[in-house]
């Protein structure tokens, strides 16, 4: 059996020994585990977070193993939480994972972040599940990330990492930043975004249904597919996470 000392030596090289001591006591929450909210838990459970509770309503489809690290064809109409929660088990034993596989709305949101979560991670791509989550996790004083739109980006040079008001080349920032304000939410916490201009016209194509769900096709309305690279998608998901192990760690001030 390895050893967890093993598992994390570099970390431990890199972060010293009370750094990596406060990884294993935190707690992270994170929303979604879709192309970008798998990565982001890759990045968590790697860095030796010690307890993370995970939600997604949906299962793997054929069409997420372009861009989802959890999508394989092994695991094709799996839940998304089971997959995920055998992975982190697999990379660290020791890890106590919690699933929740249900829709993010304003009914189970606060279940979501019970226990105080040391930081949350909203990789959610509803934009009404969005909001919520964001208005929730502000008003209890819990430290979020918010990702935003990695559809249609090339460059994965160009992610970034600032405060919701300063989010420039976003139509979903855009979008969110109005609905936060109509609110009243301060627009100050941290979002992964990319600066890289979007083409016009967008290249839009039908929705899909091969990831149809009668809970999700019940609550809104078919969206065009937007299509997007593996590489920035995953670019997305390890920049929140490496923020969130900054915050962890106290390298960054949380919201």
């Amino acid at each position: 059996m390895i050893e967890n000392n093993d598992r994390f030596r570099r970390i431990r090289l890199m972060l010293g020994d009370d750094a990596c001591e406060r990884l294993r006591e935190s707690f992270a929450v994170i929303v979604g585990l879709g192309a970008v909210g798998g990565y982001a838990v890759e990045g968590l459970a790697r860095a030796g977070v010690g307890r993370l509770r995970l939600i997604d309503f949906d299962k793997v489809a054929p069409s997420n193993i372009n861009r989802q690290l959890l999508a394989l064809g092994s695991t094709v109409g799996r839940p998304k939480c089971e997959v995920a929660r055998e992975r982190i088990l697999d990379i660290n034993p020791d890890c106590s994972v919690e699933i929740i596989q249900s829709f993010a709305d304003a009914d189970t949101i606060p279940g979501f972040l019970a226990d105080s979560p040391d930081i949350v991670i909203d990789a959610i791509d509803a934009l009404n599940s969005k909001v919520e989550l964001i208005v929730v996790a502000r008003s209890m004083g819990l430290p979020i990330i918010s990702c935003l739109g990695a559809a249609l980006r090339f460059d994965p040079t160009a992610v970034r990492v600032g405060p919701l008001s300063d989010v420039h080349h976003c139509p979903l920032g855009k979008t969110v930043r109005v609905r936060l304000r109509r609110r009243g939410v301060p627009l100050d916490f941290p979002c992964i975004y990319s600066d890289e201009p979007l083409p016009k016209p967008l290249p839009l194509a039908p929705p899909s249904d091969d990831l149809a769900d009668p809970h999700i096709i019940q609550r809104g309305r078919a969206r065009n597919t937007l299509g997007s690279l593996p590489t920035v998608t995953g670019m997305f998901g390890l920049t929140a996470a490496n923020h969130a192990i900054k915050i962890l760690i106290g390298r960054e001030k949380g919201i």
